[in-house]
This record gives C-alpha cells, structure tokens and sequence, in this order.
C-alpha cells in the first residue's frame, strides 16, 4: 500500500474543497426554477461536452468496465464501442432530440404530456424515479468500497467518510442547481480526464502493453479480444448491449437534463456527436487498469470478487503522489454524477409527480426551495439506502434490473411520441406495465428455487431482448385497440 496520508490525502483534500467553494460561488446567479433546472437553457457546446462526459462516468461506471476488462479481456470493451455508435448516430441525426428539445421541456414525462395525457405523463413521472433512485442508491457504496481498496481506508470509518463527501456534493447542487452542476462538472472533467490518461500512461509504460496482450491472449484465447465468440458473451450480448445503451443516450435523466439546458436543438445535435467519441476512451482505460489486473491475478485467484481487481491493483501498482491524482479523479468523477443525479431526479419529482399539486402555479422563489428540499431528501434517500444499508445481492444484476425498468419503457414511448402519430394513452399505459414487468419477473424468477433452472435457461440478454420487443409489441397494441374501438 503507497498511499500517503500527508501528500495523497492533501492532493484530495484540496481538490474537495476547491469543488465546494466554487459551487458555492455560483449560487447567486440562481433566480428562478428554470435557471435550477437546466441552467436557464443557456449551456453552450463546449460547458455542454464537458458536463455530459463528466457526469456519465463515475466510480461505479470506471469498476464496471474494468470488471468486463478483466473477465472477459478486450471483448469486454465493446460496450464503450456500442454506446459511442449509438449516440453520434443519434446526435448526427436528431432522432428524438431534436423534437425533445425544440418542444422546449424540462423534462421527458412534460414532453410526453403533449402526445399522450398528463396521467401518462405522471407514470411515466413516477417510474423514472423510482427505476432512477434505486440505481442510484448503490454509488455511494461501490465508491467507499474502491477508496477502500485504493487507500487502505478503514472499512469502520467508510460511512463517515462517504457521508461527508455527500454532504460536500448536496452542498453546492442544493444551492447552486444546474449551474452550480455544470461549472463543478467542467472542473471535474479536466481532472478527471488528467488524471485518467496520466495513470494509463505511467501503467502501460511500467507494465508493458506486451505484457498486457500476452495475458489476455493466454487467459482468453480469441474470445477475449471477439465478444461473438466468447462463450460468457455472443451475439445476444451485442445486440442487448445496443439496446440498452441506444435507450439510455434517448432517456436516461441526467443525460437528457443537459439536451434541455442547451441552448437550442442544434448545439444538442453537436454536443452528442462531439462528446461520443469520448465514450471509447471513457470504456476503454478502465478496460485496460482491469486487464493490467490480469497479469497480476487470474480470474479464479480473487475468491469470486473480481470487481475488486482493479482498485487492488492501482493501490499495489501506483507510487505516492499518483495515487492522490487517481483517487482525486475518481472522487472528481463521482462527484459530478452524484451531483446530477441529485438534480435529475429531483427536475422529474418536482416537475411531474408533483405537477399535480402544484400545477405551475408556485411562485418562483417556492418552486426553488421545494427543489432544493427534493435535492436534500433524495441526498439522504442515498444515504441510508445505499450506504448505511448496503445491497446484499449482486451489484450488477441490481442495477442491470433497476436500469431496464425504466429505459425499456420510456424509450419506447419517446420513439412513438416523436415518429408514430397513432400512438396513444393505451399504447402508452401498455408499454409501460410490459417494459417494466418483464425485467422485475426475470429477477424474481431467478430468486424463486423452483423457477431458478429456468430463468437460467433464458439468460439475462435474451430476457433484456425480450423486454424491448414485447414493449414496442404493446405500444403498437394498444394503441391500436383503441383506434379500432372509437370506430
């Protein structure tokens, strides 16, 4: 263990409060809800960039693909690939974001009050928020358990130390709002990209990316450097991870947060194209700390905890002074996630769930606090859920389940609210119910002795599969039964 507490925790110290004076900073240019929300929609492309590369990439997405690194070799890459395609295509294109920003929303379900009905737009409020939450109460957990692997943190002091960088990010999102987010985000994206490229750089050089090969090629043959022909991955695999990745650049909160805020369509369009190639980079350099963790441990020398391979090999591998750097990067990372998330979730509480109370008829300065209690309350939702009382289950099943819940559905009501005019309330209430019904009884299935054998059979990429299909078979279903009854 090199980590120091005198030059490392410096370097992290400073970088946090930095972090916490600057967003502070900004909180004076906060006048009303729109401003909280999406910045007054006055994000420009490079803030934009920026912001969306910043917030996509946390602790929990750096240990998830070097997991895939390091069990599957580079094949486990290809989800980097898959979402950097899907998300030029859509910026190159404006499938769905351009209508969605030009409607001028400040959310997804307020857009869809306008094709289908506001009680359409209120489940779909709902389920955002529901699928949002849970699958954001288990990122403070996962980034205690890398600082405790990296640093050599006591596990007895983690709640403490997890709960005061909460404090920290709640801080200046509940003061500041979206703009506080975006100007933190954009310092966050420097460090972060800094420190990423030069620890990649400094592992390769130390390593050797030989050496790197050479252990993919003797631990996976072919397989891993080919998903189509790895045993644990095939074409079903791709074809989920497309799906599922295609939803989330349509959907996901946080992302679509900053299509609002920009300042028209067009710089959405190039905000997207630009920042996609950023997606690679963002699969592929924690694909390689995992796969420099494999010319340290074979896959079978962890007792069956492979998700701590990379942070065991940076806290074994990285002298003083550049573990400070790493771990002041990943908290970066975190911190921006963490930050937007707090902010996503509560645009669609306050915009939607509670848009019936409220009906915009809230004067300014209420619409404002009540967003920053959302913002408090869901802070300590992620507290208690996810920290104080950690998952039992596997973490990746779990936020597999938590993420399809809610992109199945809502993507498929995006894609008919934009480009099918027959589209309606049914088609809608039916597409959401299978979208969500289908993930949560797979998992159910799996936890069931006697269905267990058969939900194995299945498999989670052909039920994912499954899920997409029967929703665009419900949306187009009931949409038509209820034309076909008014006749």
């Amino acid at each position: 263990m090199n980590f120091s507490w005198a030059l490392d925790g410096s370097i992290i110290g400073f970088y946090i409060l930095i972090s916490l004076l600057v967003g502070l900073s900004i909180r004076k240019y906060v006048s009303n809800v729109e401003d909280y929300l999406v910045a007054g929609r006055e994000v420009n492309l490079y803030a934009g960039m920026a912001s969306l590369a910043a917030t996509e990439f946390g602790i929990v997405t750096c240990m998830a693909a070097a997991q895939l690194g390091y069990r599957y070799g580079f094949s486990g890459a290809v989800v980097g690939l898959l979402l950097c395609t899907s998300m030029y295509l859509v910026g190159k294109t404006g499938f769905c974001i351009k209508p969605l920003r030009d409607a001028n929303a400040m959310t997804l379900p307020e857009f869809f009050e306008k094709k289908y009905s506001p009680r359409v737009r209120w489940a779909t409020g709902l389920i955002i928020v529901i699928g949002g939450l849970l699958n954001t109460g288990v990122f403070l957990r996962t980034g205690g358990d890398f600082l405790v692997a990296v640093v050599g943190l006591n596990p007895k002091y983690l709640e403490i130390t997890m709960t005061g960088l909460l404090i920290v990010v709640a801080l200046y999102t509940v003061l500041g709002g979206m703009i506080s987010v975006l100007v933190t985000d954009f310092l966050q994206f420097i460090l972060m990209s800094a420190g990423m490229i030069i620890v990649t750089i400094y592992i390769v050089a130390t390593i050797g990316w030989g050496t790197i090969l050479d252990a993919v090629q003797s631990t996976y043959g072919a397989a891993g450097f080919n998903p189509f022909i790895n045993k644990n991955l095939g074409w079903q695999y791709v074809l989920y991870t497309f799906l599922t990745v295609s939803a989330t650049v349509l959907t996901w909160q946080t992302m679509i947060a900053r299509v609002l805020a920009c300042k028209d369509s067009t710089v959405a369009k190039k905000m997207y194209t630009k920042t996609s190639f950023f997606y690679i980079v963002r699969s592929l350099i924690p694909v390689c700390w995992g796969l420099a963790a494999l010319t340290i441990w074979k896959p079978d020398a962890l007792g069956g905890a492979p998700i701590t391979a990379m942070p065991r090999f940076l806290a074994a591998a990285l002298p003083t002074g550049l573990i400070g750097i790493v771990v002041a990067a990943m908290l970066a990372a975190d911190m921006s996630t963490d930050s937007s998330y707090l902010l996503g979730w509560a645009s669609v509480i306050y915009n939607d769930i509670l848009a019936v109370f409220h009906k915009g008829t809230w004067s300014e300065k209420k619409a404002v606090l009540i967003n920053k209690l959302l913002v408090a309350a869901i802070g300590l939702f992620l507290l208690f859920y996810g920290l104080w009382y950690p998952l039992k289950s596997d973490l990746w099943v779990y936020m597999t389940l938590t993420a399809a819940i809610y992109s199945v559905s809502v993507s498929t009501l995006l894609i008919a609210a934009c480009y099918w005019k027959k589209a309606n309330t049914w088609g809608a209430y039916a597409a959401i119910v299978v979208g969500s019904a289908i993930p949560i009884l797979f998992l159910v299935l799996q936890q069931i002795p006697a269905t267990a054998e058969f939900a194995k059979a299945i498999g989670p990429y052909y039920s994912g599969i499954g899920a997409f299909a029967c929703a665009w078979i419900a949306m187009f279903v009931g949409s038509n039964l209820k034309i076909m009854l008014k006749k």
